[in-house]
């Protein structure tokens, strides 16, 4: 049992695991190289060796912490910022070799006899590609990881009723109240998202990141949100992680919030109507929105919660007009390098960020308000989205 159990382990944290493996042995090169290259006294070189071996104990740590009997003996603050730590860590080490390998490519051009202002402008590049990685992940860590803003869209639909032309639709997603988000950062995006007055309120998932999360803070705090038609939502991965769905649907409803899992409701707004329809998180690989399509109403608009956006392609196929959604944080880190928009969604997904349209079809993927892994976000704000249907 414990064999089996290990392996099975092994097996989910498989991509981490190769990460880890990666990174260490970069970090190895590189500490290897630095003693061969460099004349430094026995004392420094003790020093350098030290500091290795707190780098791979952080990271060792930080991936042992992904295991839930593991963190349970932790409290979750220390649990997740060690692990956050340790993930950042590993990105710093990854952009350093990178920008070491820019400075060795660079290095036999500009010779020292050539050009002494060349030599001393390579020397200041390298030093700039050294603070760049550790700035720019500090300001994710700081500064935009709070900064919740509003993002506003229309969203045209074809043929859309005349009642519905205008209708407000504020949208909550990936929220992970935990020691990443607090409940007072939370409070301030619930403030934000009643100042628009919108006529229907929706939380797309993922309210906490793990079972030791406060999942009932969390919906307290969302019973704050104010809108016309109610509060409605549906379940991400990590409520399904954390076995809290039956649970958040029944708080939730004692609550005012409605979590719509594999159900509809239909709306009415003056003379038109909305049949608006949830599904728990679709896992990766399986088919996706099995049963779905019998909830779909013809004659009405019909919009559909689903936390992954990879399912768009379905949903449309199945008459959805409006697929709204989140999950991937809009990459939570981003790079542009060459116009090319890097970030680890685009490996699972080509549905990242804002809106896609498919035949007339559309789907709106919000970067939502919190992270995971890592306690940043560059390039990828947070955001209480509202969105707009519009006829035209």
């Amino acid at each position: 049992m414990v064999i089996s159990f290990l392996m099975n382990a092994t097996a989910r944290s498989l991509p981490d695991l190769v990460i880890l493996f990666l990174v260490l042995v970069v970090q190895y090169v590189c500490a290897a190289s630095f003693l061969k290259r460099l004349t430094i006294t026995l004392a420094q070189s003790r020093i350098v060796i030290t500091l290795a071996g707190l780098s791979g104990f952080l990271l060792c740590f930080g991936f042992l912490l992904n295991f839930v009997r593991i963190a349970a003996y932790f409290p979750v603050w220390m649990a997740s910022w060690v692990r956050g730590a340790a993930l950042m860590w590993a990105m710093i080490s990854l952009l350093w070799l990178g920008s070491w390998l820019a400075y060795r490519a660079l290095d036999p051009i500009v010779k020292p006899e050539r050009s002494a202002a060349r030599r001393a402008f390579l020397e200041a590049s390298g030093a700039a590609l050294v603070a760049a990685p550790v700035a720019a992940i500090g300001y994710g860590v700081f500064v935009q990881r709070m900064n919740i803003r509003l993002r506003e869209q229309n969203i045209l639909i074809p043929n859309l009723a005349e009642a519905l032309d205008g209708i407000r639709i504020v949208q909550l997603t990936d929220i992970h109240l935990s020691p990443f988000l607090s409940e007072k950062e939370l409070a301030r995006a619930v403030a934000m998202a009643n100042e628009t007055h919108a006529h229907l309120a929706l939380v797309t998932g993922d309210m906490i990141s793990g079972k030791r999360d406060p999942l009932d803070r969390c919906l307290q705090v969302l019973s704050n949100l104010r809108a016309e038609a109610g509060i409605y939502g549906c379940m991400g991965n990590h409520e399904i992680y954390a076995g809290a769905e039956s649970y958040a649907k029944f708080r939730g409803a004692q609550l005012g919030l409605q979590y719509l899992r594999m159900e509809s409701a239909r709306l009415k707004f003056g003379g038109g109507e909305i049949n608006l329809a949830g599904v728990d998180y679709q896992r990766f690989h399986e088919p996706y929105l099995v049963g779905a399509q019998a909830m779909v109403e013809p004659g009405v608009l019909n919009v559909l919660m689903s936390h992954n956006p990879d399912v768009f392609p379905v949903a449309a196929r199945q008459g959805y007009d409006l697929t709204l959604a989140g999950h991937t944080h809009g990459g939570q880190v981003r790079v542009e390098i060459l116009r090319e928009d890097l970030n680890i969604a685009r490996f699972f997904t080509p549905f990242v960020d804002g809106l896609y349209t498919e035949g007339g079809r559309a789907i709106w993927v919000s970067r939502g308000i919190g992270t995971i892994g890592v306690p940043a976000r560059l390039g990828a704000p947070p955001e209480v989205a509202l969105l707009r249907l519009c006829r035209s």
